[in-house]
Protein backbone atom coordinates (compact mmCIF):
# COMPACT_ATOMS: atom_id res chain seq x y z
CA UNK A 1 0.00 0.00 0.00
CA UNK A 2 2.93 1.91 0.97
CA UNK A 3 4.90 1.52 -2.39
CA UNK A 4 1.83 2.30 -4.27
CA UNK A 5 1.11 5.54 -2.48
CA UNK A 6 4.80 6.62 -2.94
CA UNK A 7 4.37 5.75 -6.81
CA UNK A 8 1.24 8.17 -7.21
CA UNK A 9 2.77 10.34 -5.48
CA UNK A 10 6.03 10.35 -8.01
CA UNK A 11 3.62 10.36 -10.93
CA UNK A 12 1.82 13.75 -9.71
CA UNK A 13 5.36 15.78 -8.96
CA UNK A 14 6.56 14.90 -12.57
CA UNK A 15 3.12 15.50 -14.13
CA UNK A 16 3.29 19.05 -12.26
CA UNK A 17 6.87 19.78 -13.25
CA UNK A 18 6.19 19.21 -16.66
CA UNK A 19 3.01 21.62 -16.49
CA UNK A 20 5.64 24.11 -15.38
CA UNK A 21 7.76 23.55 -17.55
CA UNK A 22 5.34 23.72 -20.12
CA UNK A 23 3.94 27.22 -19.31
CA UNK A 24 7.12 28.38 -18.72
CA UNK A 25 7.95 27.23 -22.76
CA UNK A 26 4.31 29.06 -23.47
CA UNK A 27 5.36 32.07 -21.63
CA UNK A 28 8.87 31.85 -23.73
CA UNK A 29 6.80 31.94 -26.83
CA UNK A 30 4.58 34.85 -26.27
CA UNK A 31 7.18 36.86 -25.92
CA UNK A 32 8.22 38.87 -29.25
CA UNK A 33 11.01 36.96 -31.04
CA UNK A 34 11.51 39.45 -34.26
CA UNK A 35 14.39 37.69 -35.13
CA UNK A 36 16.21 39.36 -38.13
CA UNK A 37 14.37 42.36 -39.59
CA UNK A 38 17.28 44.37 -39.98
CA UNK A 39 16.11 45.25 -43.52
CA UNK A 40 12.79 46.12 -42.49
CA UNK A 41 13.94 48.81 -39.97
CA UNK A 42 16.60 49.93 -42.12
CA UNK A 43 14.42 50.86 -45.59
CA UNK A 44 16.01 53.36 -47.42
CA UNK A 45 12.67 53.93 -48.50
CA UNK A 46 11.23 55.30 -45.53
CA UNK A 47 12.00 57.62 -43.11
CA UNK A 48 11.17 56.35 -39.14
CA UNK A 49 10.04 59.33 -36.70
CA UNK A 50 12.13 58.79 -33.72
CA UNK A 51 10.72 60.88 -30.56
CA UNK A 52 12.92 60.90 -27.51
CA UNK A 53 11.39 62.27 -24.29
CA UNK A 54 13.63 62.79 -20.86
CA UNK A 55 12.53 64.00 -17.55
CA UNK A 56 14.19 67.24 -16.76
CA UNK A 57 16.49 65.94 -14.04
CA UNK A 58 18.16 63.69 -16.13
CA UNK A 59 18.38 65.96 -19.20
CA UNK A 60 20.40 67.86 -16.53
CA UNK A 61 22.35 65.07 -15.34
CA UNK A 62 23.32 64.43 -18.97
CA UNK A 63 24.64 68.34 -19.39
CA UNK A 64 26.28 68.03 -16.24
CA UNK A 65 28.05 65.18 -17.37
CA UNK A 66 29.07 66.49 -20.74
CA UNK A 67 30.42 69.73 -18.76
CA UNK A 68 33.19 67.98 -16.45
CA UNK A 69 33.86 64.89 -19.28
CA UNK A 70 32.86 65.68 -22.81
CA UNK A 71 34.36 62.27 -23.58
CA UNK A 72 31.68 60.45 -21.48
CA UNK A 73 30.24 57.93 -22.56
CA UNK A 74 27.43 57.43 -19.85
CA UNK A 75 24.16 56.25 -20.65
CA UNK A 76 20.82 58.81 -19.44
CA UNK A 77 17.05 56.93 -18.90
CA UNK A 78 14.88 58.32 -21.93
CA UNK A 79 11.37 56.77 -23.84
CA UNK A 80 11.59 56.69 -27.30
CA UNK A 81 8.59 56.81 -29.32
CA UNK A 82 8.90 55.52 -32.86
CA UNK A 83 6.62 55.52 -35.88
CA UNK A 84 7.97 53.14 -38.63
CA UNK A 85 6.21 53.02 -41.83
CA UNK A 86 3.03 54.14 -40.25
CA UNK A 87 3.47 51.34 -37.25
CA UNK A 88 3.94 52.92 -33.70
CA UNK A 89 6.56 51.83 -31.47
CA UNK A 90 7.08 52.63 -27.49
CA UNK A 91 10.20 51.83 -25.56
CA UNK A 92 9.88 53.34 -21.94
CA UNK A 93 13.46 53.63 -20.12
CA UNK A 94 15.66 53.36 -22.65
CA UNK A 95 18.87 54.40 -22.77
CA UNK A 96 20.62 57.08 -24.37
CA UNK A 97 24.39 58.61 -24.44
CA UNK A 98 26.39 60.73 -26.71
CA UNK A 99 28.45 60.08 -29.74
CA UNK A 100 31.35 61.29 -31.37
CA UNK A 101 35.00 62.23 -31.97
CA UNK A 102 35.98 64.91 -32.39
CA UNK A 103 32.43 65.64 -33.51
CA UNK A 104 31.53 65.25 -30.00
CA UNK A 105 29.08 68.52 -28.93
CA UNK A 106 26.78 69.78 -26.14
CA UNK A 107 23.35 69.00 -27.42
CA UNK A 108 21.88 72.24 -25.89
CA UNK A 109 24.51 75.21 -25.83
CA UNK A 110 25.94 77.30 -23.19
CA UNK A 111 26.69 75.69 -19.92
CA UNK A 112 24.44 74.63 -16.74
CA UNK A 113 21.20 73.49 -16.77
CA UNK A 114 18.49 73.25 -19.30
CA UNK A 115 17.14 76.71 -20.24
CA UNK A 116 13.06 76.15 -20.59
CA UNK A 117 11.37 76.73 -23.88
CA UNK A 118 14.40 79.06 -24.90
CA UNK A 119 17.18 76.17 -25.20
CA UNK A 120 20.04 77.09 -27.85
CA UNK A 121 19.52 73.50 -29.47
CA UNK A 122 23.06 71.70 -31.44
CA UNK A 123 23.24 68.81 -33.21
CA UNK A 124 25.26 66.08 -32.27
CA UNK A 125 25.20 62.39 -32.51
CA UNK A 126 23.28 60.20 -30.12
CA UNK A 127 23.40 56.23 -29.21
CA UNK A 128 20.17 54.59 -27.98
CA UNK A 129 20.20 51.61 -26.48
CA UNK A 130 16.89 50.03 -25.58
CA UNK A 131 17.75 46.92 -23.75
CA UNK A 132 20.15 49.18 -21.42
CA UNK A 133 17.80 48.89 -18.17
CA UNK A 134 15.25 46.26 -19.39
CA UNK A 135 16.95 42.97 -20.91
CA UNK A 136 13.44 41.88 -22.85
CA UNK A 137 12.26 41.44 -26.16
CA UNK A 138 9.82 44.53 -25.23
CA UNK A 139 12.87 46.79 -25.26
CA UNK A 140 13.66 46.46 -29.43
CA UNK A 141 12.62 47.86 -32.31
CA UNK A 142 11.53 45.08 -34.16
CA UNK A 143 14.55 42.66 -32.74
CA UNK A 144 16.85 45.70 -33.18
CA UNK A 145 18.67 46.53 -29.66
CA UNK A 146 20.29 49.77 -30.74
CA UNK A 147 20.53 52.46 -33.11
CA UNK A 148 23.30 54.96 -33.54
CA UNK A 149 21.99 58.10 -34.79
CA UNK A 150 24.29 60.43 -36.40
CA UNK A 151 23.65 64.48 -37.91
CA UNK A 152 25.34 65.22 -41.43
CA UNK A 153 28.14 66.92 -39.39
CA UNK A 154 30.40 68.91 -42.71
CA UNK A 155 28.33 66.82 -45.31
CA UNK A 156 25.36 69.50 -46.36
CA UNK A 157 25.02 67.09 -49.29
CA UNK A 158 22.98 64.99 -46.55
CA UNK A 159 24.13 61.57 -48.56
CA UNK A 160 27.83 60.70 -48.26
CA UNK A 161 27.58 57.78 -44.96
CA UNK A 162 24.08 57.27 -46.59
CA UNK A 163 25.85 56.24 -49.87
CA UNK A 164 28.40 54.44 -48.84
CA UNK A 165 26.78 51.97 -46.73
CA UNK A 166 24.52 52.04 -49.84
CA UNK A 167 27.36 50.60 -52.07
CA UNK A 168 28.68 48.10 -49.82
CA UNK A 169 25.60 46.33 -49.28
CA UNK A 170 24.90 46.77 -53.35
CA UNK A 171 28.03 45.20 -53.66
CA UNK A 172 27.43 42.29 -51.70
CA UNK A 173 29.55 43.48 -48.70
CA UNK A 174 27.44 41.72 -46.15
CA UNK A 175 29.83 42.86 -43.29
CA UNK A 176 28.85 45.98 -43.46
CA UNK A 177 26.16 47.96 -41.33
CA UNK A 178 22.54 48.74 -42.27
CA UNK A 179 21.77 52.05 -42.64
CA UNK A 180 18.80 54.56 -43.58
CA UNK A 181 17.17 58.42 -42.98
CA UNK A 182 15.03 58.84 -40.47
CA UNK A 183 13.99 62.51 -38.62
CA UNK A 184 14.17 62.69 -34.86
CA UNK A 185 12.46 65.20 -32.02
CA UNK A 186 13.74 65.14 -28.15
CA UNK A 187 10.77 66.67 -25.48
CA UNK A 188 12.58 67.85 -21.97
CA UNK A 189 10.04 67.60 -19.19
CA UNK A 190 8.68 71.36 -18.63
CA UNK A 191 9.08 72.29 -22.13
CA UNK A 192 5.71 73.24 -23.94
CA UNK A 193 7.01 71.72 -27.72
CA UNK A 194 9.86 69.38 -28.36
CA UNK A 195 12.62 70.62 -30.13
CA UNK A 196 12.79 69.10 -33.77
CA UNK A 197 16.34 68.09 -34.33
CA UNK A 198 16.01 67.47 -38.53
CA UNK A 199 16.83 64.80 -40.48
CA UNK A 200 19.77 62.24 -38.88
CA UNK A 201 21.66 59.24 -40.55
CA UNK A 202 20.42 55.84 -38.72
CA UNK A 203 22.95 53.25 -38.61
CA UNK A 204 22.98 49.68 -37.42
CA UNK A 205 26.07 49.53 -34.30
CA UNK A 206 28.19 47.13 -34.78
CA UNK A 207 28.24 44.43 -31.47
CA UNK A 208 27.53 41.22 -30.28
CA UNK A 209 24.14 41.72 -32.05
CA UNK A 210 25.36 42.75 -35.06
CA UNK A 211 27.36 39.53 -34.90
CA UNK A 212 24.36 37.22 -34.15
CA UNK A 213 22.89 38.70 -36.86
CA UNK A 214 25.38 37.43 -39.33
CA UNK A 215 26.40 33.95 -37.73
CA UNK A 216 26.08 32.46 -40.81
CA UNK A 217 28.96 34.27 -43.06
CA UNK A 218 30.99 34.76 -39.78
CA UNK A 219 30.48 30.78 -38.82
CA UNK A 220 30.34 31.94 -35.24
CA UNK A 221 29.50 34.61 -33.55
CA UNK A 222 31.23 33.77 -30.42
CA UNK A 223 34.44 35.20 -31.38
CA UNK A 224 36.59 38.80 -30.53
CA UNK A 225 35.37 41.78 -31.74
CA UNK A 226 37.91 45.32 -32.05
CA UNK A 227 37.24 48.04 -32.07
CA UNK A 228 40.13 50.38 -34.22
CA UNK A 229 40.89 53.91 -33.66
CA UNK A 230 43.73 55.84 -34.82
CA UNK A 231 47.21 54.40 -34.64
CA UNK A 232 45.75 50.68 -35.16
CA UNK A 233 48.18 50.10 -37.79
CA UNK A 234 48.26 45.87 -37.67
CA UNK A 235 52.21 46.57 -37.68
CA UNK A 236 53.40 44.21 -35.00
CA UNK A 237 56.50 46.07 -34.35
CA UNK A 238 54.61 49.35 -34.35
CA UNK A 239 51.91 48.31 -32.21
CA UNK A 240 53.17 45.51 -29.78
CA UNK A 241 52.00 47.71 -27.05
CA UNK A 242 50.14 49.47 -28.32
CA UNK A 243 46.95 50.88 -26.12
CA UNK A 244 44.64 47.62 -25.99
CA UNK A 245 42.08 47.38 -24.10
CA UNK A 246 38.45 46.52 -22.63
CA UNK A 247 35.46 48.83 -24.01
CA UNK A 248 34.59 49.88 -20.29
CA UNK A 249 32.49 53.12 -21.29
CA UNK A 250 35.49 55.32 -19.45
CA UNK A 251 38.74 55.47 -21.56
CA UNK A 252 38.83 54.92 -25.01
CA UNK A 253 41.57 52.63 -26.75
CA UNK A 254 43.84 52.53 -29.23
CA UNK A 255 42.27 48.69 -30.04
CA UNK A 256 39.31 47.80 -27.93
CA UNK A 257 37.83 44.76 -27.29
CA UNK A 258 34.16 45.17 -27.27
CA UNK A 259 31.12 42.37 -25.66
CA UNK A 260 33.80 40.63 -23.74
CA UNK A 261 34.74 40.40 -19.83
CA UNK A 262 37.78 41.26 -18.82
CA UNK A 263 39.22 37.77 -18.39
CA UNK A 264 39.15 37.22 -21.62
CA UNK A 265 41.65 40.34 -22.21
CA UNK A 266 45.64 37.92 -21.96
CA UNK A 267 43.79 36.03 -24.67
CA UNK A 268 41.91 38.19 -26.74
CA UNK A 269 44.91 40.24 -26.66
CA UNK A 270 47.26 37.57 -27.61
CA UNK A 271 45.13 36.51 -30.36
CA UNK A 272 45.14 39.94 -31.74
CA UNK A 273 48.52 39.65 -31.22
CA UNK A 274 49.63 36.54 -33.03
CA UNK A 275 47.67 37.91 -36.03
CA UNK A 276 50.01 40.70 -36.04
CA UNK A 277 52.94 38.88 -35.74
CA UNK A 278 52.54 36.80 -38.19
CA UNK A 279 51.92 39.21 -40.93
CA UNK A 280 55.58 40.22 -40.38
CA UNK A 281 57.22 37.03 -40.03
CA UNK A 282 55.70 35.32 -42.73
CA UNK A 283 57.05 35.14 -46.61
CA UNK A 284 56.45 34.07 -50.00
CA UNK A 285 53.77 30.91 -49.99
CA UNK A 286 53.70 30.32 -46.56
CA UNK A 287 52.35 33.75 -46.16
CA UNK A 288 50.36 32.86 -48.95
CA UNK A 289 48.65 29.84 -47.90
CA UNK A 290 48.23 32.01 -44.15
CA UNK A 291 46.34 34.65 -45.98
CA UNK A 292 44.00 32.54 -47.66
CA UNK A 293 43.38 30.19 -44.81
CA UNK A 294 42.84 33.02 -42.13
CA UNK A 295 40.67 35.79 -44.31
CA UNK A 296 38.01 35.99 -47.16
CA UNK A 297 40.25 37.15 -49.29
CA UNK A 298 37.41 37.90 -52.03
CA UNK A 299 35.26 39.36 -48.85
CA UNK A 300 38.44 42.33 -47.99
CA UNK A 301 39.56 42.98 -50.85
CA UNK A 302 35.88 43.82 -52.43
CA UNK A 303 35.44 45.61 -49.29
CA UNK A 304 38.42 47.53 -49.88
CA UNK A 305 37.32 48.59 -54.00
CA UNK A 306 34.07 50.24 -52.22
CA UNK A 307 36.19 51.50 -49.61
CA UNK A 308 38.51 53.42 -52.02
CA UNK A 309 36.03 54.19 -54.88
CA UNK A 310 33.96 56.29 -52.02
CA UNK A 311 37.28 57.89 -51.25
CA UNK A 312 37.79 56.70 -47.33
CA UNK A 313 41.26 58.12 -47.07
CA UNK A 314 40.67 58.06 -43.28
CA UNK A 315 40.58 54.29 -43.07
CA UNK A 316 43.14 51.54 -42.10
CA UNK A 317 45.28 51.51 -45.00
CA UNK A 318 46.17 55.14 -45.28
CA UNK A 319 45.61 56.12 -41.91
CA UNK A 320 45.12 53.66 -39.66
CA UNK A 321 41.53 54.63 -37.98
CA UNK A 322 38.14 53.92 -37.98
CA UNK A 323 37.54 49.96 -38.56
CA UNK A 324 36.73 46.89 -36.60
CA UNK A 325 38.25 43.90 -36.26
CA UNK A 326 36.31 40.53 -35.59
CA UNK A 327 38.23 36.80 -34.92
CA UNK A 328 35.20 34.33 -35.21
CA UNK A 329 37.01 32.21 -32.62
CA UNK A 330 39.26 32.88 -29.16
CA UNK A 331 41.91 30.41 -29.99
CA UNK A 332 44.75 32.22 -29.98
CA UNK A 333 46.38 30.75 -33.05
CA UNK A 334 42.93 29.08 -35.08
CA UNK A 335 40.75 31.64 -36.22
CA UNK A 336 38.99 33.50 -39.11
CA UNK A 337 39.94 37.38 -39.65
CA UNK A 338 37.07 40.32 -40.78
CA UNK A 339 37.77 43.80 -41.30
CA UNK A 340 34.92 45.76 -41.28
CA UNK A 341 33.96 48.97 -42.69
CA UNK A 342 33.06 51.99 -40.20
CA UNK A 343 32.59 55.57 -40.44
CA UNK A 344 32.27 56.85 -43.78
CA UNK A 345 31.01 60.55 -43.28
CA UNK A 346 34.82 62.25 -45.33
CA UNK A 347 33.95 60.55 -48.47
CA UNK A 348 32.77 61.56 -52.03
CA UNK A 349 34.71 64.37 -52.37
CA UNK A 350 35.37 65.15 -48.76
CA UNK A 351 38.89 64.81 -48.99
CA UNK A 352 42.17 66.26 -47.38
CA UNK A 353 46.21 65.75 -46.79
CA UNK A 354 46.41 63.25 -44.98
CA UNK A 355 48.90 59.92 -45.23
CA UNK A 356 50.19 59.91 -48.23
CA UNK A 357 47.52 61.41 -50.18
CA UNK A 358 46.41 64.31 -51.00
CA UNK A 359 43.60 64.11 -53.23
CA UNK A 360 41.29 60.91 -52.90
CA UNK A 361 39.63 61.49 -56.29
CA UNK A 362 42.27 60.53 -58.68
CA UNK A 363 45.01 58.92 -55.98
CA UNK A 364 46.09 55.31 -56.97
CA UNK A 365 43.88 52.63 -55.78
CA UNK A 366 46.81 50.08 -55.79
CA UNK A 367 48.91 52.71 -53.45
CA UNK A 368 46.11 54.09 -51.25
CA UNK A 369 48.50 54.06 -48.20
CA UNK A 370 51.68 53.10 -46.77
CA UNK A 371 52.27 49.49 -46.50
CA UNK A 372 55.24 50.10 -44.25
CA UNK A 373 53.36 51.22 -41.82
CA UNK A 374 50.18 49.68 -42.43
CA UNK A 375 50.71 45.99 -44.29
CA UNK A 376 47.71 44.13 -44.40
CA UNK A 377 46.40 45.29 -47.60
CA UNK A 378 49.88 45.60 -49.24
CA UNK A 379 50.92 42.53 -47.96
CA UNK A 380 47.92 41.05 -49.77
CA UNK A 381 48.38 42.54 -53.25
CA UNK A 382 51.73 41.23 -53.48
CA UNK A 383 50.24 38.50 -54.66
CA UNK A 384 49.15 38.20 -58.42
CA UNK A 385 45.63 36.04 -57.51
CA UNK A 386 44.90 37.94 -54.90
CA UNK A 387 45.86 41.00 -56.55
CA UNK A 388 43.47 39.93 -59.96
CA UNK A 389 40.32 40.06 -57.14
CA UNK A 390 41.08 43.42 -56.01
CA UNK A 391 41.62 44.96 -59.66
CA UNK A 392 38.59 43.29 -60.89
CA UNK A 393 36.38 44.58 -58.62
CA UNK A 394 37.82 48.06 -59.06
CA UNK A 395 37.13 47.42 -62.86
CA UNK A 396 33.91 46.27 -62.09
CA UNK A 397 32.77 49.67 -59.80
CA UNK A 398 34.20 51.85 -62.66
CA UNK A 399 31.99 50.08 -65.63
CA UNK A 400 29.22 52.13 -66.74
CA UNK A 401 26.56 49.20 -65.88
CA UNK A 402 28.00 49.31 -61.84
CA UNK A 403 25.80 50.81 -59.28
CA UNK A 404 29.15 53.66 -59.15
CA UNK A 405 28.44 55.17 -61.94
CA UNK A 406 27.60 58.40 -61.93
CA UNK A 407 24.27 58.26 -64.04
CA UNK A 408 22.98 55.79 -61.69
CA UNK A 409 24.51 57.38 -58.27
CA UNK A 410 22.87 60.92 -59.10
CA UNK A 411 19.60 59.31 -59.39
CA UNK A 412 19.49 57.52 -56.28
CA UNK A 413 21.00 60.64 -54.39
CA UNK A 414 18.19 62.70 -55.68
CA UNK A 415 15.40 60.48 -55.44
CA UNK A 416 16.70 60.40 -51.56
CA UNK A 417 16.54 64.07 -51.51
CA UNK A 418 13.21 64.33 -52.48
CA UNK A 419 12.06 62.12 -49.81
CA UNK A 420 14.00 63.93 -46.97
CA UNK A 421 14.31 67.68 -48.30
CA UNK A 422 11.12 68.71 -46.85
CA UNK A 423 11.88 67.84 -43.47
CA UNK A 424 15.84 69.19 -43.11
CA UNK A 425 14.68 72.22 -41.48
CA UNK A 426 15.27 72.17 -37.95
CA UNK A 427 15.24 73.88 -34.79
CA UNK A 428 19.17 73.96 -34.22
CA UNK A 429 19.10 76.36 -37.47
CA UNK A 430 21.83 74.00 -38.42
CA UNK A 431 22.10 72.40 -42.14
CA UNK A 432 18.49 74.08 -42.56
CA UNK A 433 19.25 73.03 -46.95
CA UNK A 434 20.69 70.66 -49.03
CA UNK A 435 23.75 71.94 -50.76
CA UNK A 436 26.31 70.08 -52.73
CA UNK A 437 29.55 70.50 -51.71
CA UNK A 438 32.43 68.95 -49.69
CA UNK A 439 32.91 69.66 -46.32
CA UNK A 440 34.71 73.42 -45.70
CA UNK A 441 37.84 72.12 -44.38
CA UNK A 442 38.42 69.61 -47.49
CA UNK A 443 41.36 70.62 -50.06
CA UNK A 444 39.41 70.12 -53.11
CA UNK A 445 36.69 72.16 -52.89
CA UNK A 446 35.68 71.44 -56.55
CA UNK A 447 34.34 67.95 -56.33
CA UNK A 448 30.32 67.92 -56.85
CA UNK A 449 27.93 65.04 -56.65
CA UNK A 450 25.05 66.07 -58.84
CA UNK A 451 25.68 69.64 -59.76
CA UNK A 452 28.07 69.09 -62.30
CA UNK A 453 28.82 66.07 -64.66
CA UNK A 454 32.03 67.24 -65.71
CA UNK A 455 34.78 65.28 -65.61
CA UNK A 456 37.06 67.28 -63.53
CA UNK A 457 34.50 67.99 -61.02
CA UNK A 458 31.81 65.50 -60.76
CA UNK A 459 33.64 62.87 -57.79
CA UNK A 460 31.82 59.91 -59.35
CA UNK A 461 33.42 60.59 -63.03
CA UNK A 462 36.88 61.50 -61.71
CA UNK A 463 37.05 58.53 -59.16
CA UNK A 464 35.77 56.24 -61.73
CA UNK A 465 38.58 57.46 -64.34
CA UNK A 466 41.47 56.80 -61.44
CA UNK A 467 40.65 52.84 -61.28
CA UNK A 468 41.58 49.85 -63.71
CA UNK A 469 39.01 49.21 -66.12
Amino acid sequence: MLISFVFTLILLLCSCSTDNKSQEDNKDNTAKEWGDERSYVFDMTSVPEIRMSMSLDEWNRLLAEFDRNNDTNEYFHCDVDITLKGEEYSIADAGVRLKGNTSRRRPEAGSGTHIKNKADWQHCHFQFNFRKYNKDEEHTLRGVRKLHLKWFKDDAAYCREIYSYDLFRRFGIWTAAESCYCRLWIHIEGDDEPAYYGVYGMYETIDDTFLKMRKDGFESHKGNLWKCRWGASLNYDRDKNADIGIDDNTVDHTYELEESGIDDLNSSKAQLLHFMKQLRDLKGDKLHDWLAQTIDIELLLRTYAVNVAVGMWDDYWNNTNNYYIYFNSTDTEKYKFYLLPYDYDNTLGTTNNCGVQTDAGRHDPLKWGDGSVSPLIAKILQFDDFKKIYIDALSQLSSSTSDFHYTKSIARIKAWHAMIERYVDNDTGEDCTIKDRPAYWGNHSEYRLWESTDSNTNWFRVRAASMPK
